[in-house]
């Protein structure tokens, strides 16, 4: 008996076709559904009614976009400023830790691994562990400048507006930096080992040899750090909640932690679908971006 064999596009299909659905009953139907709410009236009092869900059209996004001192604008504002300190500390940290890892030397493979016990644990555990780290008394942040002689009283560093986002971003750069060295590590590994030699026997010095040969070997592998990076950072919920919940005075206000507040906390349902849609659309450009990267850096090999 003749065996009958599936073709191979519609194998690859009959493969892709459980993610597929996946993403569209548990990603896709929910994003549309919250784009929708936006679009609507839905609060505490309008939740359980669907005939008084009345059609509002941009209300909701004019609203939120409105006024100098909108808390939409400073979210906005202060998301930027978390995610851009925190991905060029982590990057310039991790670069250095996976130059160095890449290294033979006695303890190199333990000290890699122990780097990695920041990226395991769970956020809120960090979180907690650095709000007690900054406490104004008993803090170990504030007892360890005052015996350095760095300051002569204890810092209330997340009370105070100027310093919370400085204690927010200390933190997240503590939980990415393993992120970045492991993948900037693995970009190391594919150069090949002819080139540095090649170049040693040229003259050319450490400098040159970092930036002439090993920055842009590994280009595609910082791009897909950085864009990731980006991603990661710039949705963070946890660490932040858990820390300072957004205050004080919405010093550390994130996007993130003003949608869930608007939601749960305030119960007006439809703005927060709406500052949700506002990240979901900045991290979508940027998921594009990195999309493309990759078929670039493909298409060039």
């Amino acid at each position: 008996m003749k065996k009958k064999y599936i073709p191979a596009k519609y194998l690859g299909i009959a493969f892709s076709l459980p993610a597929l659905i996946y993403m569209i009953a548990f990603i896709g139907l929910p994003t549309l559904q919250n784009f929708i709410l936006s679009f609507k009236n839905v609060d505490v009092y309008t939740f359980a009614d669907k005939s008084q869900q009345t059609f509002v059209g941009l209300k909701n996004y004019i609203e939120l976009f409105s006024g100098g001192n909108s808390i939409l604008q400073r979210s906005m504002i202060n998301t930027l400023l978390f995610t851009i300190l925190s991905i060029l500390f982590q990057f310039v940290i991790g670069f250095i830790l996976a130059l160095l890892f890449n290294k033979k030397f006695f303890g190199s493979a333990f000290f890699r691994g122990a780097t990695m016990i920041s990226w395991v644990l769970p956020v809120t555990v960090v979180g907690l562990l650095f709000k007690f780290m900054f406490q104004v008394k008993g803090g170990i942040v504030n007892q360890f400048l005052m015996n350095a002689g760095l300051i002569t009283e204890s810092v209330e560093w997340l009370l105070n507006s100027k310093t919370a986002m400085c204690a927010i971003v200390i933190a997240n750069i503590w939980i990415g930096i393993p992120f970045n060295m492991m993948l900037i590590s693995t970009g190391l590994t594919t150069i090949p080992e002819e080139v540095y030699e090649s170049a040693k026997l040229d003259g050319a010095g450490k400098f040159v040899t970092l930036f002439k040969i090993t920055i842009p070997m590994i280009k595609p592998a910082i791009m897909s750090v950085l864009t990731l990076g980006f991603i990661y950072t710039f949705k963070v919920f946890d660490l932040v909640w858990v820390m300072t919940k957004g205050g004080p005075v919405n010093a550390t206000e994130l996007m993130s932690t003003y949608a869930y507040r608007l939601s749960f906390e305030e119960f007006q349902f439809s703005k927060a679908a709406t500052a949700a849609n506002v990240l979901f659309l900045i991290l979508f450009i940027v998921g594009i971006f990195y999309i493309k990267t990759i078929d670039d850096s493909e298409e060039a090999r």
